[in-house]
C-alpha cells in the first residue's frame, strides 16, 4: 500500500510504498491483550518479601509459664500473633516473567502498527534532524504535523538531536525502531518513524521472520 510521506514543515512529500504484510494486518485483540499483559507482567520486579517466623531474630525463651495464669499459651515472641512477629501467608520473591511465541508477537505488533495507520494516528516522515538540539525546534515539527497529543517519535537509530530536543516536551518519547513493542505503541495516541526506521522495520519483521521485541 502507499501511504504519505511528510516533510518536517508538515508538507506531503511524495507517496511512498509500505509494507501489506506489516500495515494490512487484521486488529487481532485477544493476540494483542496477551502481548500487553505479557510486557506489564515482565516488568514486575516480584522482589516483596516478609519473613516468617523462623526468620525474625529474636528471644527463644518461652514468654510466661505454660500452666495457671489464665492466658492463652505462648511459646516464642516470634509468633504471628504477636506484633513483630512472624507473617505466615506473606509474599515471597517470585518471577512473573511470561512467554509468548515470538510469531504471536510479532503479529501483535504489527497489528497495532495497522490499527495506528488505519485510525489516522501514524505518520511517516522523511527524518527528525534538527539543526539545534532545541525543544522549540521539535515542538514546530509536531505543530506542522498536527500532533496534538501524546507522541511516540521512532527513528532508526539512537539520534542525539532527537532525544535532547524531544525530551523536555509532555507526553513524547524516543525510540529506536529496533526496540518498538506493544505496550509504547499502545501508551501513545501518534506515531511518528522516519522513513529509515520504516525500512528497517520492513527488514526486522519482514515475512518469514520470527524477529520481535523482548
Amino acid at each position: 500500500m502507499e501511504i504519505p510521506l511528510h516533510s518536517t514543515s508538515g508538507g506531503i512529500i511524495r507517496q511512498v510504498e509500505v509494507s501489506d504484510y506489516l500495515f494490512g494486518v487484521p486488529f487481532h485483540e485477544a493476540v494483542i491483550h496477551q502481548a500487553l499483559v505479557r510486557a506489564l507482567a515482565n516488568e514486575r520486579q516480584g522482589c516483596a518479601a516478609t519473613k516468617t517466623r523462623g526468620q525474625i531474630r529474636g528471644s527463644t525463651r518461652k514468654l510466661f509459664r505454660q500452666k495457671g495464669t489464665g492466658r492463652a499459651r505462648k511459646g516464642s515472641i516470634k509468633s504471628p500473633v504477636l506484633r513483630g512477629g512472624g507473617v505466615v501467608f506473606g509474599p515471597h520473591p517470585k518471577s512473573y516473567r511470561q512467554k509468548m511465541p515470538k510469531k504471536m508477537r510479532q503479529l501483535a505488533l504489527r497489528s497495532v502498527l495497522s490499527a495506528k495507520l488505519h485510525d489516522d494516528e501514524f505518520k511517516i516522515v522523511e527524518e527528525l534532524q534538527v539543526d539545534q538540539s532545541k525543544t522549540k525546534n521539535m515542538s514546530n515539527i509536531l505543530k506542522a504535523l498536527n500532533i496534538d497529543s501524546s507522541v511516540l517519535l521512532v527513528t532508526d537509530g539512537p539520534e542525539d538531536s532527537v532525544i535532547r530536543s524531544a525530551r523536555n516536551i509532555e507526553k513524547t518519547r524516543t525510540l529506536p525502531v529496533a526496540l518498538l513493542n506493544v505496550k509504547d505503541i499502545l501508551s501513545y495516541k501518534f506515531v511518528v518513524m522516519t522513513l529509515a526506521a520504516e525500512r528497517r522495520a520492513e527488514q526486522i519483521w519482514s515475512k518469514g521472520s520470527v524477529a520481535t521485541e523482548d
